[in-house]
């Protein structure tokens, strides 16, 4: 076999069923393997548009199936447009594998079209050095399995993120001897010590406190159930931050609310309470939109933090406590001992006396007329989605909106969560490649892509993606002609009104030249209206163009103030 057959066998080996990219001569014979791969049922390709998207799609597939998200690209340019989709990777710790091509080893140094060696010009390697745990040139055929492994370990350990493998295009036909020689899928198998010293501290501290919050963050999804048990034990009451809405039920008699990014007043009141003794942060970074900008009430000695990553773990050195280990086993002995002990759930009543979740204008908009306001698209699109609808919202307006107002099911979701978000590097238009990841990746269950038309306008030709695969995925595109986060960004700071105006665009007739069914919504009656279920079925994708309200100032103040610190 050739090289690239063995690198398309490890993927397979390891359960990959999609390589996200965009072909192009240096990464030829990549696309030869996986040609013969899908004629045997094997990983296939899926081309994207742009490779910005294609990182995206492979972040929204790792997201769905908790398995690496594969995503590829030639040589030179093809590289470059990686990198932004895999630097939002790396800062939301999505493991990836992503391989690019470069001209033949002996062409090196030369000039050689497209090449990105560094050797005298672009250095792709070193670029993706700063947004990967691994990156590196494969330089003789023989390294192949030994990077491979290397970079598949770097991607899940000690954080999960994306590597990078550069290989040559003559390196990639090499003729290979063998068939894998490793077991990968038996070396990634997770594995997460628990500081056990530090949980029984824990329990010391837990049997001491009278009053208790819980924060639950993104890294609780494998472990709702055991917090759920914790907080019912303790009598103890909990908010989440922005990436972790939709863990837990809306309608849970000590939830209080989203705390961070557009989040709700009452989860604020709960951490500002000095009669709260302790405060468990659970599978959280403590970045700026998860800490309510770094809050301090949160970050103060009354602090739990509970992580399985050492980095999260040095953003709060102020803390009384620093538990390191995977959540859900460190909720097993922490509730071993209380099952133990004989320690019976407490009514809410009976340890709290917390105002229920606050949600700002909840029901605006309840008025005919157009425009159609944000709040009431949001609460009306989560209310009238199924249960088991993925939501993906995208940077700007669009995951202001969601977070305060989308509404919410009773229901529990999948550990990989309901609606997701990038917290960190956010990128405008990473929702509409990872919305096809994430179709892809669950064919059972229907796709929201919650977007605005500024991102739209800039990797909706990934909408495409979504029609050749016959994936049911519905853009909801949040239109008001303009980039809506810096217009009311501005407006709140007192800048300059300058550079946030975009041309007025009809998306439906955008997605019906792509062969995409499209539909116009500008007031609350379009919406209720519309068979939604029908849509939600619809194998393939669909567009609605919401003409929303303009002057409807989304939740924001949080950016604005950290902004102008």
């Amino acid at each position: 076999m050739e090289a690239a057959d063995l690198l398309v066998a490890y993927l397979e080996q390891i359960g990959i069923e999609y390589v996200f990219g965009v072909p192009g001569g240096a990464i030829e014979p990549l696309y030869n393997a996986l040609a013969r791969s899908e004629r045997r049922g094997g990983p296939r390709p899926v081309v994207a548009r742009h490779e910005a998207g294609a990182a995206f799609m492979a972040d929204g597939y790792a997201r769905e199936t908790g398995k690496i998200g594969v995503c590829c690209a030639t040589s030179g340019p093809g590289a470059t447009n990686l990198i932004t989709g895999v630097a939002c990777a790396y800062e939301n710790e999505i493991p990836m594998l992503v391989i690019t091509g470069q001209p033949s080893l002996h062409l090196l140094g030369k000039g050689a079209m497209q090449e990105s060696a560094g050797l005298g010009g672009i250095d792709t390697v070193g670029m993706f050095r700063s947004c990967t745990h691994y990156s590196a040139l494969v330089s003789h055929p023989d390294q192949l399995e030994r990077q491979l492994t290397n970079a598949l370990l770097g991607a899940y350990q000690p954080t999960p993120g994306p590597v990078h493998l550069s290989i040559p295009v003559d390196v990639q036909r090499s003729q290979m001897k063998s068939v894998p020689a490793y077991d990968l899928a038996h070396l990634l198998r997770p594995t997460s010590p628990v500081d056990d010293a530090a949980v029984r501290e824990l329990q010391a501290q837990l049997a001491q406190a009278n009053r208790v919050v819980v924060l639950i963050g993104s890294g609780c999804g494998e472990a709702i159930d055991l917090v759920i048990e914790l907080v019912e034990r303790m009598g103890a009451v909990f908010v989440v931050t922005p990436d972790a809405k939709g863990f837990i039920s809306p309608r849970h008699p000590s939830y209080l609310g989203v705390f961070g990014f557009a989040g709700h007043m009452s989860a604020i009141e709960a951490m500002e309470d000095r009669d709260v003794d302790l405060i468990l942060a659970m599978g959280t970074d403590i970045g700026e939109f998860t800490s309510n900008g770094w809050c301090e009430s949160l970050l103060n000695d009354r602090l739990v933090h509970i992580d399985s990553c050492e980095a999260h773990l040095t953003r709060s050195p102020m803390a009384r406590l620093h538990v390191r280990g995977r959540i859900r086993l460190v909720l097993e002995r922490v509730l071993r001992t209380l099952r133990r002990d004989g320690t019976k759930e407490i009514s809410v009543g009976e340890k709290r006396r917390f105002r229920k979740i606050s949600v700002d204008d909840p029901y605006k908009s309840a008025l005919r007329s157009a425009p159609i306001k944000p709040q009431y698209l949001m609460r009306e699109l989560g209310w009238r989605s199924p249960p088991d609808t993925r939501f993906l919202v995208d940077t700007g307006n669009s995951i202001a909106w969601a977070i305060h107002h989308l509404g919410m099911h009773d229901h529990q979701p999948s550990a990989g969560g309901w609606m997701r978000l990038t917290m960190n590097f956010a990128p405008m238009g990473w929702a509409i490649g990872g919305a096809v990841g994430t179709a892809l990746a669950n064919r059972a269950v229907p796709v929201v892509c919650i977007t605005g038309d500024g991102s739209l306008l800039m990797n909706g030709q990934e909408m495409t993606v979504a029609l050749t695969e016959k994936l049911s995925v519905v853009f909801v595109i949040l239109n008001d002609a303009a980039l809506g986060m810096v217009k009311h960004g501005q407006r709140l700071a007192g800048a300059e009104q300058i550079g946030f105006e975009l041309p007025p665009a009809d998306f439906r007739l955008m997605a019906e030249s792509m062969g995409i069914p499209g539909h116009v919504i500008r007031t609350a009656e379009d919406f209720d209206n519309l068979d939604l279920d029908a849509i939600l079925c619809h194998p393939g994708p669909t567009v609605l163009d919401v003409r929303v309200d303009r002057e409807e100032v989304p939740p924001m103040e949080l950016r604005v103030r950290t902004l102008g610190r």
